[in-house]
């Protein structure tokens, strides 16, 4: 079973958490079901980048993006080559290290 390394963020997880992961899982859905709270304001339908995670280690085992993955990608904040949106990237067989941006952009929220 793949392991997920969510480093701290001030608000979500201060202290970090490592945690269990299924295969074929999503991140946001793993970061949820274990009480990291990440923001996700389109419900999972790959709409915005409020879900927007830098996959620190492990960002070759996780399957490419498609085009509209990448298209909203380029309008998240703190954008790096290992930016993947969480309700996008599904854990396959390896670990995981993962940074929550500091901020997101969330016209709702604002």
């Amino acid at each position: 079973m793949p392991k997920i390394t969510f480093y701290p963020h001030p608000e979500l997880c201060p202290n970090g958490k490592v945690v269990s992961a299924d295969k074929g899982e999503s991140v946001l859905d793993v970061a949820l079901r274990n009480g990291i709270d990440i923001e996700h304001a389109c419900e999972r339908s790959c709409a915005c980048t409020t879900c927007h995670v830098i996959i620190a280690k492990g960002f070759n085992s996780l399957e490419d993006p498609e085009e509209v993955e990448e298209d909203l990608l380029d309008r998240a904040w703190g954008l790096k080559p290992t930016s993947r949106l969480g309700c996008q990237a599904l854990v396959e067989d390896d670990d995981l290290e993962v940074e929550i941006p500091k901020y997101t952009i969330n016209h709702a929220r604002e």
